[in-house]
């Protein structure tokens, strides 16, 4: 694995993502009509080469703008790490629309000093974001996309994604 360099700056990140909007547009476009093996196969490489470099706890940047969605398991393990019941939990900690049950607050709650409080207990999603790691890439790009700006691990591996496969 060669050494190179990765950008971590969240404000240069916001920026480059403004500036970048309409090509990422495109970006998403030109993948869609990629081999979806062939495309998770070599997200999941450099995913595996970024994320590793990149300390979450420096920057929790996902729990200041992100708000999960909120399964029965994730409810569950929130009334035990909070040692509070699911109807106190819903009643303290969430809100519901139309897409489901989700934390009411940004940052998160359960966040200080950009860790999470309740780590053991983290919902699902947020033990797997920024879901690189996980199959069917491609039908996930606009989600992918509207994170770029968000979380420098996703923002790292899709530079590299554009590089590696000669995106113009």
């Amino acid at each position: 694995m060669e050494a190179y360099y990765l950008e971590t700056d969240l404000d240069k990140i916001k920026a480059l993502a403004i500036l970048r909007k309409e090509e990422n547009e495109k970006f998403r476009r030109y993948l869609k009509n990629r081999n979806l093996h062939k495309t998770d196969a070599l997200v999941h490489r450099i995913n595996e080469e970024v994320a590793p470099r990149i300390n979450c706890t420096t920057c929790g940047n996902c729990c200041k703008e992100l708000s999960p969605y909120l399964n029965k398991e994730d409810l569950n393990n929130l009334a035990e790490a909070t040692r509070k019941s699911i109807e106190e939990v819903i009643a303290t900690y969430t809100e519901k629309d139309e897409e489901g049950v989700s934390f009411t607050h940004l940052p998160c709650t359960f966040l200080a000093d950009n860790k999470c409080t309740i780590y053991q207990h983290r919902p699902q999603t947020c033990h797997s974001f920024p879901h690189l790691h996980n199959p069917g890439f491609t039908s996930r790009l606009r989600r992918v996309i509207d994170n770029y700006a968000i979380c420098p691990i996703i923002f790292n591996v899709i530079e590299r994604l554009k590089l590696e496969i000669g995106f113009q």
